[in-house]
């Protein structure tokens, strides 16, 4: 257990103790924290290095550890802390040997932190009612040491090339310390402090070119002009003479340079070429680019004019009744005239299409300059910090080894390491999920070097393997082909270690449990009680260390199940090094040479939520909160990249993609990068619309040449104080008619309203003294939690997000270049048990997390809701399309599953419609045309209802022998023909200018009216139940397919039947339109007066119904073609009363005495 008690001073130099105490071993050993933890940045440049941020106005505050009092005052006194971490007894526990108790008695021989080892090797658990629990686990694979070499300089903070001989002690020391210390130091050595041996005076002299000196001798430093100063009032300067003497070489900036080089001082080569002075570091990160306006504006037009010719044809036929069905045609009006509104709704917000690129190159320039400064005297990065949120729920339906590669994709990704964080939520709490990131973690030693090595595309393991095309294309490395097949070879243990993890799991649990029964039984016998009663043992789960698993048991245990364990927290890969660590050469344990790659990984953390009957967990949207709370903690990167656990980074460079647009100039009021999601894993023919290609390349497209394109879940760059409910620095005002009107303004110093209605939570600029209030206002734990550790974390995260001094805009902040370029906070066992305490179960009670912080609880789509209330607090998104894509996943190929994933998300959006989330109350910061593309997100699933009406017109028009006009006449057709043009042509534009097929688009339509009549029909009645009966609505996770072994179908999914009663009504829409085809075509046949114009009008729209519900009918008879029994009797029994209706209403011509029903 931890226990904690304030005190005014601490014995040991640092002011956090840990004692580490294990059962049965009577040993405890003190731990001490390498520096004072602090949940602020270390940076000088940082707005909160010199003081720290109250939470409160003042007083006290109650922690979240445990009970801990902190005080918190302006003078900033020191914090001292005292823990006690107990270890509890398990059976067969062993005690901690002389190996794992040593290097807590001191450092290590690699001059590490013993703490660092109990961190990463330790498994923190915790929650409601419970101890927080630190238990030490046997790690068996060894971290890289960080050893330096001994050709590396020994001096603090230099690792260049050491110079032997400099000392007898035999201390490593490079030219340039050893210059220095004879220069500034006397001529001692560092080591061992005695006076250098033969020191000629020539060695305090510094080597190189001397620098060019103006008149009288005086020295021009580096990067300085030697004209002097005509300002200067003791000298007289011969600016003509100067010019000859020095062939006009002024340093930068001069206008004539000299053919032979130039000289800025020590150091410098004569020959090199003049730096560059164009205008690349000023160049823009990102470029917008329209679509071509011959293809735009006629699109533009062709909607107006569609829009004019739905206008006139709804007059036309409101105007023109059906006298003879009257029934018939108000059904019909009604329906077109929804169906208009819903194309209005879904059409106008694609005015303004964009694209946009990126340039990396800039980037990289920018933020990672290859040259060293003053600022940046390590050549360290300056970007700010990405932690990456993976989130699995079921290793069941979401393979462990789907998760494994997601994760080992994100280690190797190309970004700064020691910038990444990799935070993966496990919602089930299970032990195959555990040791699977445990196995992932150990491979990555391997892969992650492969990767950067040979420059490897994509960077998942599985994906990589499986390519069709040649490997050894674009590479040029000799060695690529035998260390190729070392890490397939590898890569193919370790998918047989992940697949078997659940049955070793259980064999290794029944041999536990059966020694704990024998146990039980053996000390039965030694009280004296009857040893033929049962033993009641719970059946544990057990790790490979023979301790129980904190978290969900096979059997289901109190406090051990899916929705009642401890919260868990581990590390399984501990923070890197800023400075680089190389590999050796392949010998008989590494099996790729590493002496020129960079061997160090990003951190990566295994985290599992504390659930307990009678808490709302709120699924999705609480496990990823949950995170944000823990990552601000321990790494607080600015920036947060949520994926699936089946959405894995096929593009290496997307995280520096997104990076352009949240770094580039105006990029602070960006709230997210939003990429689209692309699938693998699809039939060919796309039967069921699973690439979605209209909605991610048309209506995103689209959205963001708007206010940005809306959250859809996953493959998303966050701003993590956007997360945080905070308003943006600038924001806009659309007032008048249509928005016309735009008021701009600066929410950093606008202040508060006086009534206290105001919804803003701002964070204020640095110089506004009088916004402190305001900001400790909106800092207290109402809103936040009491966790002091996370509040002091949000100005931290708010500096590493803001763009440069020379890019900031008006009313914004910015920080200077370089400031960035620092070495990460080290973590220690405080941190882990303030990240275990915020991830409690009871933690968000009376705050507002999930209201207005983090995702946003009440809605089974929180993505949407939660990109809404950024874009309605007036932020903005972009969206970044990426050659290779960013990103890739699997999708439903089962029609089955493909129903139940379109059910869930047309539910969400009912839930939007009547909850405060709706676009009809959105605020004057959110464009007219983007409220209107929200509004239709909560209003499409309505759309079902006319749909389903207008499928059954075309067979009650066959049955009855009417139809929706009274006459087939040349108006009708008219305007039947030319909305259709419209519609055509509006297509073909929208497949130049977005890229896509005409296949995709036929796809679309087709699965819409699925869809349509089936799921969103099922999603408007289980909103409705919600919103008037309170009746809650749980769905089940969809399931992610694992891939398919050698000699497996790959698409043997698609055919597989699961009957759902989402399948009645599209099959009853098309056994209802066959009939009454044959019924109608029999009855003109045999009618004296056949009228052959209203048979063909009912069997074109029919036939338009059935082409539409074509895919649906061929993923029901499934690879033989064979209907399932209960679809068909039940399809089939509908269709015959509804046939039986029809034709009884409307008999055939002639006598209709054999028609009636007489009872006896």
């Amino acid at each position: 257990m931890v226990k904690m008690a304030a005190s005014s001073s601490s014995p040991s130099s640092s002011p956090v103790t840990i004692t580490v105490s294990s059962s049965g071993t009577g040993q405890a050993v003190g731990l001490t924290s390498p520096i004072r933890r602090f949940s602020v940045s270390n940076n000088p440049n940082s707005p909160v290095s010199n003081s720290r941020l109250r939470g409160s106005s003042g007083g006290n505050r109650r922690a979240s550890s445990g009970g801990r009092y902190v005080s918190m005052s302006k003078d900033g006194a020191e914090e001292c802390l005292a823990y006690t971490v107990h270890i509890p007894p398990t059976p067969d526990r062993r005690a901690v040997s002389e190996s794992q108790s040593s290097f807590i008695d001191g450092r290590t021989s690699t001059g590490e932190h013993p703490l660092g080892c109990y961190i990463k090797d330790t498994i923190y658990t915790g929650g409601f009612n419970s101890l927080t629990r630190a238990h030490v686990i046997e790690n068996s694979v060894d971290e890289p040491k960080g050893v330096k070499s001994e050709l590396i300089c020994g001096m603090k903070g230099c690792d260049e090339k050491a110079q032997d001989g400099q000392c007898e002690c035999g201390f490593k020391i490079c030219q340039d310390c050893y210059l220095e210390c004879i220069g500034n130091g006397q001529g001692y050595c560092p080591g061992c402090k005695e006076p250098y041996k033969d020191v000629s005076d020539d060695e305090f002299s510094e080597p190189g070119p001397l620098p060019r000196t103006g008149k009288g001798g005086v020295k021009v430093e580096k990067n300085f002009s030697l004209v002097q100063s005509f300002k200067a009032p003791n000298h007289d300067f011969d600016h003509t003479r100067w010019l000859f003497e020095t062939k006009g070489t002024y340093g930068y900036g001069n206008a004539v340079w000299p053919k032979d080089g130039y000289e800025i001082g020590r150091g410098t080569d004569r020959a090199d070429n003049p730096p560059e002075f164009n205008e690349r570091r000023n160049r823009p990160l990102t470029r917008k680019v329209g679509v071509s306006a011959a293809i735009l504006s006629p699109y533009r037009l062709l909607m107006f004019a569609r829009l004019a010719a739905l206008a006139c044809f709804l007059t036309w036929r409101i105007s023109n009744p059906n006298r003879e069905a009257m029934w018939l045609w108000i059904m019909s009006v009604v329906c077109e005239s929804w169906f208009a509104l819903s194309w209005v709704l879904d059409q106008f917000p694609k005015l303004c299409p964009v694209n946009r690129v990126t340039d990396l190159s800039v980037l990289k320039e920018r933020f990672e300059p290859s040259a060293l400064n003053l600022r940046n005297p390590k050549g360290l990065s300056d970007l700010p910090g990405v932690d990456v949120f993976v989130s699995t729920a079921d290793p069941e339906k979401e393979p462990p080894l789907v998760t494994a590669n997601t994760v080992l994709s994100i280690l190797a990704v190309d970004y700064p390491v020691e910038k990444l964080a990799c935070y993966v939520s496990d919602d089930g709490g299970s032990l195959v999920t555990f040791e699977a990131l445990a196995e992932a973690a150990s491979f990555a030693r391997i892969w992650v070097p492969f990767c950067r090595k040979h420059k490897i595309e994509p960077r998942n393991p599985e994906t990589y393997f499986g390519l069709k095309r040649d490997p050894l294309k674009n590479k040029v490395r000799l060695d690529f082909v035998r260390e190729r097949r070392r890490v397939k070879r590898e890569y193919d243990e370790f998918k047989v270690r992940i697949n078997a993890l659940p049955e070793s799991i259980r064999r290794r649990s029944d041999a536990y449990n059966a020694q704990a029964e024998l146990r039980g039984k053996k000390k039965m016998v030694e009280v004296g009680e009857n040893s033929l009663n049962p033993v009641k043992v719970p059946k544990a789960t057990w790790m490979s260390d023979a301790s129980h698993w904190p978290g969900t048991w096979s059997s289901a245990e109190e406090g051990h199940s899916r929705g009642d364990h401890e919260g868990i927290i581990q590390i399984m890969l501990v923070p890197p090094n800023p400075d680089p660590i190389y590999g050796t050469e392949a010998d008989g344990e590494n099996l790729i040479n590493t002496t020129d790659v960079d061997t160090r990984l990003p951190m990566l953390v295994y985290v599992s939520r504390e659930k307990r009957p009678g808490f709302d967990h709120n699924k999705k949207a609480g496990a990823m909160n949950a995170l944000v709370r823990t990552s601000a903690i321990m790494s607080n990167g600015s920036f947060i990249l949520n994926l699936d656990c089946d959405h894995y980074i096929y593009n290496s460079l997307a995280l520096r993609e997104g990076m352009c647009f949240m770094l580039d100039r105006g990029g602070d009021k960006i709230c997210y990068v939003q990429f689209p999601q692309r699938f693998e894993g699809i039939d060919p023919n796309d039967r069921y619309a699973n690439h979605n290609t209209v909605f991610f390349d048309v209506s995103m497209r689209a959205l963001d040449g708007l206010q940005g394109p809306m959250y859809v879940g996953t493959g998303c760059v966050f701003r993590r104080i956007a997360l945080y409910g905070f308003s943006p620095p600038r924001a806009t005002e659309h007032r008048g008619w249509f928005g016309g009107r735009k008021i701009k303004f600066s929410l950093r110093r606008r202040k508060a309203a006086k009534n206290g209605e105001d919804d803003d939570m701002i964070l204020p600029m640095k110089e506004d003294q009088d916004d402190g209030d305001e900001f400790t206002k909106a800092l207290i734990p109402h809103r936040f939690g009491n966790s002091t550790s996370l509040i002091d974390s949000i100005a931290v995260a708010e500096f590493g997000g803001r763009l440069l001094h020379e890019l900031r805009g008006r009313g914004s902040q910015g920080r200077p270049a370089g400031s960035l370029a620092v070495q990460r906070e080290p973590l220690d066992a405080s941190a882990l048990a303030e990240a275990i305490s915020v991830i409690t179960c009871f933690y968000e009670e009376k705050t507002e997390w999930g209201k207005r912080v983090g995702w946003i609880y009440g809605s089974v789509t929180e993505d949407v809701v939660t990109g809404y209330r950024m874009h309605n607090r007036g932020w903005r998104s972009v969206y970044c399309v990426t050659k290779p894509d960013a990103f890739r996943g699997t999708a439903p190929i089962n029609l089955t599953d493909r129903l139940n994933q379109v059910l869930r998300w047309a539910t969400g959006s009912v839930e939007i419609f009547f909850s405060r989330n709706n676009a009809l109350f959105a605020t004057r910061r959110m464009k007219l045309l983007q409220r209107v593309a929200y509004f239709n997100v909560g209003m499409y699933p309505f759309t079902s209802i006319f749909l389903l009406t207008y499928c059954f017109l075309p067979a009650f028009s066959l049955f009855s022998g009417k139809f929706i006009v009274q006459s087939l006449n040349a108006t009708f057709l008219v305007f039947l023909l030319a909305i259709t043009i419209t519609l055509s042509m509006l297509a073909i534009l929208e497949i130049r200018w977005s890229g896509i097929t005409l296949h995709d688009w036929w796809r679309n339509e087709q699965f819409w009216l699925i869809g349509g009549t089936s799921a969103h029909l099922a999603a408007v009645f289980q909103g409705l139940l919600k919103v008037i009966a309170g009746v809650d609505i749980s769905f089940t996770l969809t399931s992610k397919s694992a891939a398919p072994e050698d000699g497996d179908d790959e698409f043997a999914e698609l055919y597989q039947f699961r009957f759902t009663v989402l399948m009645i009504p599209p099959l009853t829409i098309i056994l209802v339109n066959m009939t009454a085809i044959a019924v109608g075509v029999f009855r003109t046949l045999y009618s004296p007066f056949p009228q052959w114009s209203k048979l063909l009008g009912g069997v074109f729209f029919s036939f338009w119904v059935l082409s539409h519900l074509y895919p649906f009918a061929k993923g029901l008879m499934g690879r033989r073609g064979k209907i399932p029994t209960i679809v068909f009797l039940w399809s089939t029994l509908i269709c015959i009363i509804i046939s039986l209706l029809a034709v009884y209403i409307y008999p055939p011509s002639g006598r209709q005495d054999y028609m009636t029903f007489q009872f006896p």
